[in-house]
């Protein structure tokens, strides 16, 4: 055995012993004991007397799949913690007030082999995901009692009986998974941020700028518009020596890699984040609505016009004065006269106007049909079975765990309009994914696109080479549902012993309207306050460690010729995106997203 980077390894093949890991865990476990360092149940528990466990009357369980849908946002992932608020944790406290879980099993969920399909990350959402546990069932009315004890964030929609030897985990043929990304993630870097410069200079040194060119073509237009139809005449109106200041502060400074995770708490209330008056621009009425509106494509380059963006009438979102534009730190909350403090500087105040110009202008972007041509050709290369170490953490290329099968991954080619915002949705269908995978093959595909990369990049990336690919917001994930097409086919029967189908079909209609209101529109809702995947990427255009280099006509010897200063972009290689972009340190196996 191995130990290192506080894990414990099989060194034959690289797997983590589960046992010793048990074992390691239980042992800290009695320390802290020990050491007085006890904390204390679990905040899932619900601690019952042994007087009331004893008067509880006893009642048979019966081994069922449990069909579910949640909303992400606040909650620190899917499986249950001690210390943390969790979807798992949010229903085990459901299912015993409920009494569909006994008083005497009441303090740990393995007594009733508590078990999930899919182990979302946090902050990502699933239509459907399925839970496995041994559960009473004598009351009909369960299901509306154990949803009255949960937030309208997270549904229970039916139970079903299953075989004994049921497990929502292993019995599971795949997952489908969707991930709704806003068009302009899929525009190139501002041609001043250090991406954007590098990209030409080693396309050139490459003797590949015509190729860059021809990459770009569909785009290759865009900033220069918005240049010369909104970011000057702006600049125009302002006093020479603050223009100068305003896009020396805009190009030139270093970047902070933003923590794209909202705050858990900061999410949990997001329908009081906002005026009233800019929540109402952001609802969907009666769960329908939300001014979507297909997308009838226009002609390549396309900007809006220069008056469809009144300089004047910039709203910038809370965050705005925090976002990594183009490379450059946020500028620091400055009090407002309103509050009776100092009022912005004539520098700060110009700068926060000029962000919420460029990212109105990139918001008014619609994708043309080769952009999204480009997107399906780069996401056919995920096809097949390949060696995902580079997309997810602490992974070596030698590890057989890393090589997942991906069955499809396609882009919707006919994209939605949301507030002026155009989304995309994207969808995988794997048999199982590794931490962050998902969202690390949406920052490779977008990156790739955005970059004019040649595409033999995505197959370099499956192999030895250690490659930075930060993983994606969390915001925009969602498991769409799991498949048990084989159990099933084998097990389903009528009769006295009947077993139903483990699925969400006969739910339909209810999962569909749970997932408009609690997770399409608190999608849609989170990106027009925060601008999070504006945010993402142009932290990620202003890095100037050259980890993102391999994404230039050079390819893999420009990150070495550079130096990498930050690792692979997981977490046990330290590297600086690493700090906020995969700061989670669980083990990559069992965990989708």
């Amino acid at each position: 055995m191995v130990v290192g980077s506080g894990q414990i390894w099989d060194a034959r093949s690289g797997a983590a012993d589960k046992r010793a890991r048990t074992e390691a865990t239980q042992e800290t476990a009695k320390r802290r004991k020990l050491n007085g360092d006890d904390r204390g149940p679990p905040i899932y528990v619900t601690n019952f007397s042994k007087e009331e466990i004893e008067a509880e009357e006893r009642k048979p369980k019966k081994k069922v799949a449990v069909m579910m849908s949640y909303s992400g946002s606040g909650y620190k992932g899917m499986q249950i913690n001690n210390d943390e608020k969790t979807i798992e944790g949010e229903l085990f406290k459901a299912l015993v007030a409920a009494g569909a879980i006994s008083k005497a099993n009441a303090d740990d969920p393995k007594k009733s082999s508590l078990n999930r399909c899919a182990r979302t990350d946090r902050g990502v959402h699933a239509a459907g995901n399925v839970i496995s546990l041994k559960m009473i069932l004598e009351d009909p009315d369960i299901i509306a009692k154990i949803n009255g004890h949960l937030s309208p964030q997270i549904r229970v929609w039916g139970a079903e009986q299953t075989k004994g030897s049921f497990s929502a985990y292993q019995l599971c043929d795949s997952r489908i998974y969707e991930y709704l990304i806003p068009t302009y993630c899929f525009l190139p870097p501002h041609p001043e941020s250090f991406l954007g410069k590098e990209l030409v200079k080693l396309a050139k040194e490459a003797g590949d700028s015509a190729g860059l060119e021809e990459r770009q073509h569909e785009v290759s237009s865009f900033w220069k518009d918005t240049e010369e139809n909104h970011v000057n005449p702006f600049l125009g109106s302002l006093s020479p020596e603050v223009s100068a200041s305003v896009r020396k502060a805009l190009y030139d400074a270093e970047p902070k890699i933003l923590d794209v995770e909202p705050d858990a708490q900061h999410v949990a209330s997001d329908t009081t984040a906002k005026p009233a008056e800019a929540q109402a621009a952001v609802e969907l009425p009666d769960g329908g609505g939300n001014d979507v509106q297909p997308v009838t494509h226009r002609e390549p380059n396309s900007v809006q016009d220069a008056e469809a963006i009144d300089t004047s009438k910039v709203v910038l979102s809370p965050h705005d004065s925090g976002i990594g534009l183009i490379g450059e730190p946020p500028v620091a909350q400055t009090p407002n006269e309103t509050d009776g403090r100092p009022p912005l500087s004539a520098l700060e105040e110009a700068l926060k106007k000029l962000k919420g110009i460029i990212v109105s202008a990139k918001k008014a972007y619609r994708v043309q049909p080769a952009r999204l041509e480009r997107v399906q050709s780069v996401l056919n290369q995920y096809i097949g079975t390949r060696n995902f170490h580079n997309y997810t953490i602490s992974k070596s290329p030698r590890d057989p765990s890393a090589r997942r099968v991906i069955k499809s991954f396609t882009v919707d080619p006919q994209p939605i309009l949301i507030n002026n915002t155009e989304w995309l949705s994207l969808k995988v269908h794997g048999q199982s994914f590794m931490m962050h995978q998902i969202r690390k093959m949406v920052t490779m595909a977008a990156l790739v696109v955005r970059c004019g990369c040649p595409e033999e990049r995505m197959k370099e990336s499956y192999g030895n080479e250690k490659l930075t690919i930060p993983k994606a917001p969390s915001l925009g994930l969602l498991l769409e549902r799991p498949v048990f097409e084989t159990y099933n086919r084998n097990t389903v029967k009528e009769g006295p012993n009947a077993r139903g189908e483990v699925g969400f079909e006969r739910y339909g209609k209810e999962v569909q309207e749970f997932k408009q209101k609690e997770i399409y529109e608190r999608i849609f809702r989170e990106e027009e306050r925060d601008d999070t995947f504006h945010s993402f990427f142009a932290s990620l255009d202003g890095m100037r460690w050259g980890d993102l280099l391999y994404l230039s006509s050079v390819g893999l010897p420009a990150v070495k010729k550079e130096g990498p200063k930050s690792g692979n972009g997981d977490a046990e290689g330290g590297s600086a995106d690493t700090v906020a972009l995969d700061e989670d340190s669980e083990d990559a196996d069992g965990q989708d997203g």
